[in-house]
C-alpha cells in the first residue's frame, strides 16, 4: 500500500513538475523564496496592531511566533525520522525532471507549507473578526508550496502532510490562545 502512493505521488511530481516553462521560472524561483514574503509577513503584524489593543496584539504576535518555531521545530524532526530524499537528490527521478534548486536535507514533510500554512492560518484566525478580506493570504501558502513542486524539491505528499500539519497546528495554538491568554487579558482589564 505504501509503495503504492510512493509510486503515485512520484508520478504526480514528475507530471506537475514537467508542466514548467523556462520562462516562468524565474517567477517560481522568486515565489519559492522566503525572503519574497516579508512585506507579506510586515502586513500581518501590521493588520494585528492596528486593530487590537497593543498588549493584544503583542500576545498574538508572541503566538505566532511561538506556533513557528513549534512547527519547524516538528518539521525538522519528522524530516530527520523519515529521511525521504528530495526528488532532486533521488538518483531514480532526478535525471526526467527540472531543478531549479537543489537543497540537501529531506523532504517529508515540507517545511514551506507547514511553516506558511501555520502562519496564515493563524493570522486569519485572528483577523476574521477585523476584515472580511483575509481569506485571501491563502493565495500566499497557494503559491509558496506549489513553488517547491515546480523547482524540483517537493513531491504533493510533502506538500499536502505539511500543509495539514500547519493548519492544524494553527487552530491548536489559536485554542491555547483563547485557552490561557483571553482570559489573562480579560483579568487584567480595568473594570
Amino acid at each position: 500500500m505504501l509503495e503504492k502512493i510512493a509510486e503515485w505521488d512520484r508520478n504526480i511530481f514528475i507530471y506537475l513538475n514537467s508542466l514548467g516553462i523556462e520562462d516562468y521560472d524565474v517567477f517560481w524561483s522568486t515565489v519559492t523564496n522566503i525572503s519574497t514574503w516579508t512585506p507579506l509577513f510586515v502586513l500581518f503584524f501590521i493588520l494585528l496592531w492596528i486593530k487590537y489593543p497593543k498588549k493584544e496584539a503583542m500576545f498574538m504576535t508572541l503566538t505566532v511566533l511561538v506556533l513557528v518555531a513549534f512547527v519547524m521545530g516538528f518539521t525538522d524532526l519528522t524530516k530527520e525520522f523519515v529521511a525521504r530524499l528530495r526528488p532532486n537528490n533521488n538518483e531514480e527521478i532526478n535525471k526526467v525532471i527540472r531543478i531549479l534548486r537543489s537543497p540537501s536535507g529531506y523532504s517529508f514533510f515540507s517545511g514551506h507549507a507547514s511553516s506558511s500554512f501555520s502562519i496564515t492560518t493563524l493570522v486569519f484566525l485572528f483577523l476574521r473578526p477585523k476584515y472580511k478580506w483575509v481569506s485571501f493570504f491563502y493565495i500566499w501558502p497557494l503559491l509558496f508550496t506549489f513553488s517547491r513542486i515546480y523547482v524540483g524539491v517537493h513531491y504533493p505528499i510533502d506538500i499536502l502532510v505539511g500543509a495539514t500539519v500547519g493548519t492544524l497546528s494553527a487552530f491548536l495554538f489559536y485554542w491555547l490562545y483563547h485557552k490561557f491568554i483571553t482570559p489573562y487579558l480579560a483579568s487584567t482589564h480595568p473594570l
